[in-house]
């Protein structure tokens, strides 16, 4: 059933590649200007509070929203007890660019501009992804994330990218600096004082997505070559 989001109508969708089906909700409000998949990190799902959080603050602002399950329901029931698919980035980040090659060819968001948000490990796919998609791929952000897990692939990143990470992170900070040094897209690192890994602290969320919202709202630009895939 359609629920009412915070703009926009919330419909349930099921990508399917190859052999596998994943589970998501595309929300297109009204006056849809952009599109953001959302890339969930380790354990999480399209159900993640933090990320439907952003995410309603990005529709507000005029900005479709693909919140996807990057794993099928087998593979989640599997990961709960083994934890073997959260950590695998190359299979992650296929998947991101396989949904924003579905949103390509939907009526509601194929004109879209399409950036990704990626939370944690997802971060690391979502870059990895913009790697591959560098005509289709506008902007990154990325909310305690893992870029350095994308590897070699962030010097071929071309979409501008904002690293937001919680100023109690400390490790992730590091983390994220070092990633920081080896893209070569215009880029960013912001640090939320006061905020641990899940933003949890009272305010840090909201900052996370007036950072992301104004992110995108500045690169997501209708890209050169809409029309082709690279």
């Amino acid at each position: 059933m359609n629920t009412p989001a915070a703009s926009g109508i919330t419909r349930p969708i099921r990508l399917e590649f190859g052999n596998l089906a994943l589970n998501g909700d595309l929300t297109v409000p009204e006056h849809a200007s952009r599109l953001v998949v959302f890339a969930h990190g380790s354990g999480s799902s399209r159900l993640s509070s933090r990320n439907r959080a952003v995410a309603e603050v990005l529709q507000r602002a005029d900005i479709a929203t693909l919140l996807l399950d990057l794993l099928t329901e087998h593979e989640e029931r599997a990961d709960l007890v083994t934890a073997e698919f959260r950590f695998d980035i190359p299979l992650l980040a296929e998947r991101v660019v396989a949904a924003i090659d579905w949103a390509d060819v939907q009526a509601a968001t194929a004109s879209l501009p399409k950036g990704i948000f990626g939370a944690s490990t997802g971060a690391a796919a979502a870059l990895i992804a913009a790697s591959k998609r560098p005509a289709r791929v506008g902007a990154v952000v990325s909310r305690g994330g893992r870029p350095d897990l994308a590897g070699d692939a962030l010097v071929n990143v071309a979409a501008p990218t904002l690293l937001i990470v919680g100023g109690r992170d400390d490790v992730v900070i590091e983390l994220n600096r070092e990633a920081l040094d080896r893209l070569t897209s215009p880029k960013a690192l912001r640090i939320i004082p006061g905020a641990t890994h899940l933003f949890e602290e009272p305010g840090a969320l909201t900052h996370v997505s007036e950072l992301a919202t104004d992110w995108f709202r500045e690169h997501l630009a209708a890209p050169p070559h809409a029309g082709r895939r690279g």
